[in-house]
């Protein structure tokens, strides 16, 4: 309906007259235009291709994988939703959360994480000076604002927010609103993702007792030994959390606090494995473990958790096969 208005406008406004055949031809074309630009890079949301990649691309975070899938597929499958999604992934470094962001980004976006639609902030690096927070603030605030306002399904990734600048992250708040218009534009359909080190150790300490316990992994939930509430209080009174200070947690802005847990060898393993067919190496489940195995493990006296989790995998991988070819003789 809106192309068949921009076309009768249009040729009013041209002094043309066309018959009503060639005019449903105009509209057609029109229709088709009006429609990409309207979508851009946008995917068709599909909650079972997102459920697949999951599935075979994010391991070891089950409690994560769980409420991606549910806050993502019900945000996204929304017409009309009341405010932005706005998710708060916690774990400690090399748990995936950079990776989930990916996952995310590719099945909204047909380029994913490089499409134009998806701003990543690094604290360190966009915000270095806290002097300068005023500057920042505004910014950002007209960033958000001008990107929403092109294109209302967009996504902002603040990474190391723990780092953040309070005044940085009350910025942020008016578009996080329920029901937000911020001078005329609606952020209603955009996603707000945070990533924070901040409760880290308390959510690999709730994790560590549960192995201690004998307890299956798989069956810690947000529930499970007050989780939840742990990770709440931490990111609230944690005086190195930019959170402290800011309204956005006492206003209850943030849908989802999510944990991921720190990973086992056997997750490690299977990072191993990913990488190998991304390198385009045979799959040899020796070198998997030799490379898994050499990861450093905590606790000292139990080794039990990856101390950098996957990070750094693709780099162990390669010395590993760099080590294994014949070296030229001098």
């Amino acid at each position: 309906m809106k192309a068949r208005h921009f076309v009768i406008v249009l040729l009013l406004v041209s002094n043309i007259t066309l018959s009503s055949g060639i005019l449903d031809v105009f509209v057609a074309a029109a229709s088709v235009v009006y429609t990409y630009f309207e979508r851009d890079d946008l995917l068709p949301f599909d909650s079972k291709r997102l459920e697949e990649d999951l599935g075979e691309n994010f391991f070891g975070q089950h409690i994560a994988s769980n409420v991606i899938l549910s806050a993502v597929s019900l945000f996204m499958t929304d017409s009309n939703p009341n405010k932005p999604l706005v998710l708060s992934f916690h774990g400690t470094s090399g748990t995936g959360k950079n990776h989930a962001v990916k996952i995310i980004a590719r099945n909204v976006y047909e380029k994913g994480e490089d499409s134009k639609h998806v701003h990543t902030y690094i604290t360190m690096h966009h915000f270095p000076h806290k002097e300068m927070a005023d500057l920042y603030s505004a910014q950002l605030k007209q960033q958000i604002h001008e990107s929403v306002s092109r294109f209302p399904r967009s996504m902002f990734i603040f990474d190391e927010m723990e780092k953040m600048h309070p005044q940085l992250i009350d910025a942020i708040k008016p578009f996080l609103d329920y029901n937000a218009r911020v001078d005329g534009v609606s952020f209603r359909k955009a996603i707000f993702i945070f990533l924070s080190n901040t409760a880290g150790n308390v959510i690999a300490g709730v994790t560590l007792d549960y192995w201690r316990e004998g307890l299956c992994r798989e069956n810690l939930w947000m529930n499970s030994k007050e989780l939840e509430i742990k990770i709440s209080e931490k990111i609230f009174n944690d005086e190195n959390s930019g959170f402290l200070y800011s309204s956005i947690i006492d206003k209850h802005l943030v849908d989802h606090y999510i944990p991921f847990l720190p990973l086992e060898l056997k997750h490690v393993r299977q990072c191993v494995l990913v990488e190998m067919a991304h390198l385009n190496v045979p799959q040899d489940s020796d070198l998997a473990d030799e490379v898994a195995g050499n990861m450093p493990y905590f606790p000292k006296e139990e080794k039990i958790f990856s101390l950098k989790g996957c990070k750094s995998v693709r780099q162990k991988l390669a010395l590993h096969i760099d080590s294994q070819r014949p070296k030229l003789s001098s």
